[in-house]
């Protein structure tokens, strides 16, 4: 991918370094707090947690946050592909007669609190329609190559899958498949699920497509890194490598194939109507 010297987002808060105090750690008083504010009185996690490490127990000591030359390169990177989904989803919002306001990126090491509840690094990326942010360990990238999925174009497609998660957000639609699965069995509503997770990687398509005839960004191999992570990340493929035989009724996120399929879709059109999953 071509990325040096070219804009990089703002649109980022840097935790990394930061710990969450005592009252806050997994099994402690500061989750339990959490979670009888989250279904008891409806209020918002992240705000609860915040009170906690004000005001419940020290907090662990604080360091300067000192990242290796190699997580600052991979934080750069990622800035710019912030910037160009940015760039590429205000363009098409605006042709189609909306404007767009674009997820934060935050990043973070081992745990956050999020609107969504506590964000774990073991999760992997994750974006919170709560706060409207994307969650990023970078550690993360490290297991994404573990999992066969290589270079920096790999990087951006999950990334650009997360903002997918924000145009359905912002379109309505991740409202839509709330309330489908509400009504669905289990096995049903991992049956939607499936399908926004497909739509998503056609998003991230869509994006490649028109910031490539934008920028003409893309090297030789780019788009072949990005089905590969797409094959990685599929269910089947996962299951496999934790030793479970794949059951099509346990999918949230689509087979290997499924998922290179959308997002070659989206990549191949450049056409929202494209992603049309049946959801």
């Amino acid at each position: 991918m071509r990325w040096r010297d070219r804009r990089r987002s703002s649109n980022i808060e840097d935790r990394r370094g930061q710990r969450m105090g005592r009252g806050a750690t997994i099994g402690g008083g500061g989750i339990i707090l959490a979670l009888v504010a989250i279904f008891l009185l409806g209020q918002d996690p992240a705000e609860v947690l915040q009170g906690i490490q004000q005001s419940g127990g020290p907090s662990q000591q604080q360091q300067p946050y000192q990242p290796s030359p190699q997580e600052q390169r991979v934080a750069e990177f990622v800035s710019v592909v912030l910037a160009d989904t940015e760039d590429t989803w205000s363009d098409i919002f605006r042709r189609a007669g909306y404007s767009y306001r674009p997820p934060k990126l935050v990043l973070y090491s081992e745990m956050t609190p999020t609107a969504c509840g506590t964000g774990q690094a073991a999760s992997g990326p994750f974006y919170c329609p709560g706060d409207q942010k994307i969650y990023l360990d970078l550690t993360f990238l490290n297991e994404l190559q573990r999992m066969g999925a290589q270079g920096d174009f790999a990087v951006a497609y999950v990334l650009a899958h997360e903002v997918g998660h924000h145009i359905q957000t912002v379109t309505g639609m991740a409202q839509k498949v709330r309330q489908l699965q509400a009504r669905a069995s289990k096995a049903q509503a991992n049956a939607i699920q499936v399908r926004m997770e497909l739509q998503a990687d056609c998003y991230a398509g869509v994006w490649a497509n028109h910031t490539q005839q934008r920028t003409r960004f893309l090297e030789r191999g780019d788009i072949e890194e990005g089905l590969q992570a797409a094959a990685a990340v599929g269910d089947d493929a996962i299951m496999r490598k934790a030793g479970r035989v794949p059951r099509r009724e346990a999918f949230t996120h689509g087979s290997s194939r499924e998922r290179m399929e959308w997002f070659n879709r989206g990549l191949e059109s450049g056409d929202l109507q494209a992603c049309d999953t049946g959801i």
